[in-house]
């Protein structure tokens, strides 16, 4: 493993190797000295040990190219760095972080709590029963908002998957073209329904289904999906491919029903 954290000139190896690649091939040791926060000299050093490690090759006075082998370097290092960014920032700072949660009893501050994760919002419990655990930072009353921090362990979470149902445009029938029994098929076994399209929103009304929300449609479904909850999105043909690139884009499962 390259650790470019693990010393000064590890890490200064790192950064000029870097320069060099966003300046190949007409490399200026005094531009890099500048960036990097070293003498010229010390910039001259360091790419002639680059050279002869075989990390980077001289082309002629000034110019210079980084080899396969440095950039295999260089991606080896990045990715010391982004799991040592993933440390810091998930485990480090997580654990610092402060997230508000559901009391499902009453809490004081202090308790420990078990974490949760039910239709879709996050709920604390006392005690430390569940796989996933934090310290309550406030009182807080069943029911209400309470405060956790210092988490440890992982939530347990089953991603929900969003059905997709299409309803024609206007154009070839509308809300007209469907069954409201289609409908309601559709959205029986949802925790939440969307709805996007005129003819959508339409179709959804008849069949006495009211959505939760009628913009974003895409962008909600996803979110949702990801608390672990079942959702129908109810779509006129021509806002279809919106809806499925916001849940693609998320990694969501879904399917397309035809209306």
């Amino acid at each position: 493993m390259v650790d470019v954290l693990d010393n000064k000139r590890a890490a200064t190896r790192f950064r000029i190797l870097v320069q060099i690649a966003e300046r190949q091939p007409a490399v200026s040791q005094g531009e890099i000295a500048g960036e990097v926060g070293v003498t010229s000299q010390a910039v001259s050093e360091y790419i002639r040990d680059l050279v002869d490690d075989g990390l980077v090759e001289k082309e002629g006075r000034s110019r210079y190219r980084v080899t396969r082998e440095g950039v295999d370097w260089l991606f080896r290092a990045a990715d010391d760095v982004r799991r040592f960014a993933d440390h810091v920032t998930g485990d480090v700072l997580g654990a610092m972080s402060e997230d508000a949660y559901i009391a499902a009893d009453a809490i004081e501050e202090g308790d420990t709590v078990s974490l949760t994760l039910e239709d879709g919002l996050l709920h604390a419990t006392p005690g430390s029963a569940g796989p996933a655990t934090g310290i309550a930072t406030t009182d807080a009353e069943a029911g209400t908002d309470v405060g956790v921090t210092s988490f440890e362990g992982v939530m347990e979470l089953e991603p929900g998957s969003v059905t997709v149902l299409q309803v024609p445009t206007v154009r070839t029938g509308g809300s007209r073209a469907i069954d409201d029994e289609t409908v309601r098929d559709a959205c029986d076994d949802a925790d939440i329904v969307v709805a996007t399209g005129v003819e959508a929103t339409v179709a959804c009304r008849q069949a006495d289904v009211e959505p939760a929300v009628t913009f974003a449609v895409g962008e909600v479904a996803a979110d949702a999906a990801e608390h672990g909850l079942e959702v129908t999105a109810i779509a006129t043909t021509d806002a279809v491919g919106r809806v499925t690139d916001a849940l693609r884009d998320a990694d969501v499962a879904y399917e397309v029903l035809e209306g």
